[in-house]
């Protein structure tokens, strides 16, 4: 699904040249769940950008369902996101003045998709995650779990190809926290497949596998136990 190869960004000014990417190697195949680790200024969540496509690469090849990514205007760039990716962020970025059903159904309206399919989808994702009944509500009326459930509802409510998660749990306290993971690993299971930026290694053992990153590169990479433990338990 994602192969990136020899990825690179730099940051230019005046007077100083920064390489946030120094020649990544990455796969990710349909299905996989993967975690991001490092610490602030490694460049993880420059390369979950890059692969959102909500910034460009310096140099390399980043391949999205077998088509070349680097070089895309803004305009196609925004074409692939709408049609392919899915994001939830640390901060919700939820739209304080629309309802749980306005924000939802945003990226439908994005998408042209026609009012009665709008409708059938929005009430069909809240009820997935369990919050149909909050659909009138606006954010400020729910808690933080609640508010990450909408979130990921609106991530979800075009059915992505891929799942692009920053941070995820980073505003929560440890139960809506491990709400939002077990519904992650929800998901995974359902076939979903996630790549997770996180400074948790709990959340991380959540996902397949974990890669850590220092100075712009990748240097280590682990499979994690507690997902192949669920995944056997789901199996039996």
């Amino acid at each position: 699904m994602i192969t990136i190869k020899n990825l690179t960004k730099i940051f230019r000014t005046e007077e100083v040249e920064t390489a946030a990417l120094n020649g990544i190697n990455l796969q990710i195949n349909e299905g996989d769940f993967l975690s991001i680790m490092g610490p602030s200024g490694c460049g993880k969540s420059t390369l979950l950008n890059i692969i959102g496509l909500l910034d460009s690469a310096s140099g390399g090849n980043y391949e999205l369902t077998g088509k070349e990514m680097i070089g895309l205007k803004e305009q196609s760039r925004a074409a692939v996101r709408k049609e392919n990716i899915g994001f939830i962020f640390q901060n919700f970025n939820l739209i304080d003045e629309l309802s749980v059903y306005d924000n939802i159904e945003l990226p439908l309206i994005y998408n042209n998709v026609k009012a009665s399919d709008r409708i059938k989808k929005v009430e069909e994702i809240a009820g997935i995650l369990g919050i149909s009944h909050r659909l009138k509500h606006y954010p400020q009326q729910l808690s933080g779990g609640q508010q990450q459930r909408v979130a990921v509802a609106r991530a979800l409510v075009n059915s992505p190809k891929i799942i692009l998660a920053d941070e995820p749990t980073g505003n929560l306290d440890s139960k809506n926290g491990n709400e939002v993971m077990e519904l992650l690993t929800e998901l995974h299971a359902a076939g979903a497949t996630i790549l997770m930026v996180t400074h948790s290694d709990y959340d991380a053992s959540f996902s397949q596998r974990t890669i850590h990153m220092k100075d712009g590169i990748i240097f280590s990479e682990k499979k994690n136990q507690r997902n192949m433990d669920v995944f056997m338990d789901a199996k039996n």
